[in-house]
């Protein structure tokens, strides 16, 4: 059963609004989430930590890969997203904001667990916060992050910045506390119509909840981007804390 908070943020509000029609509309994080879990490089596992669960499509791709573990914790900031995420006597869920310390502090530490994220931290209000805090949890972590260069072009139409971090900067803050291997995707996914690319930057969740434009401002904008597709940039990054002990 999730413990539930209150507060939420921006992000977590959006996520949680669409709860129900997310998996409709959430092809490129599954499609991230599949390429995570092929990256793993074990078919057994102890505990196994999801920050940013979601409705559960890491645990789903760890099963169908037959990856085997005791214990699941799936942490994520939406109750609402937790209720949909898969319940099986292994599962732990947990409520709570990756953003605040006291998260952390009730979490397992272990060099045994593994530590996965999909699609979620790109929404760290202070990076060097979270991974500084992530890298004493366990001694193996797999991160999958959208960059800024997601909707690259689109932003450019708009005339607006890009709410998440650069490549270069997610590099920077994993590296202090990471030696990681990186691999940089790019995905591009096509609609019928500009209005169902809206509807789905809507429903999907990857806006974070994000609306720096007004109704006018978007329906202009509808009118002149010049392409049937979105664009997503997402930073994979595998890595061992540096100089971490574990109890």
């Amino acid at each position: 059963m999730a413990n539930r908070k209150e507060k939420r943020s921006r992000a977590t509000k959006e996520f949680s609004r669409f709860a129900k029609a997310y998996d409709q509309y959430n092809i490129i994080q599954s499609e991230v989430a599949k390429t995570l879990i092929d990256k793993l490089a074990s078919k057994r596992y102890g505990t196994i930590i999801d920050i940013g669960a979601g409705s559960g499509k890491v645990y789903k791709y760890l099963l169908e890969k037959d990856i085997a573990f005791e214990r699941f914790i799936a942490l994520d900031s939406s109750s609402e997203m937790l209720d949909i995420h898969p319940e099986e006597e292994s599962t732990e869920k947990i409520c709570a904001d990756f953003n605040e310390i006291e998260t952390f502090k009730a979490l397992p530490v272990s060099g045994e667990i593994l530590l996965l994220s999909s699609s979620a931290l790109q929404w760290s209000k202070d990076p060097d916060l979270t991974f500084q805090a992530l890298s004493k949890l366990s001694s193996q972590a797999y991160f999958a992050i959208f960059t800024s260069n997601t909707f690259k072009t689109l932003h450019h139409y708009a005339g607006i910045d890009s709410p998440i971090y650069s490549e270069n900067r997610l590099k920077e803050v994993i590296g202090r506390y990471y030696d990681a291997s990186y691999e940089v995707r790019h995905y591009k996914l096509y609609f019928d119509s500009v209005r169902d690319m809206f509807l789905y930057i809507k429903k999907s969740g990857v806006s974070g909840g994000e609306k720096k434009l007004g109704y006018k401002e978007i329906k202009t904008l509808m009118s002149v981007y010049p392409f049937d597709y979105l664009e997503f940039e997402v930073l994979f990054a595998e890595g061992t804390p540096k100089g971490a002990r574990y109890v």
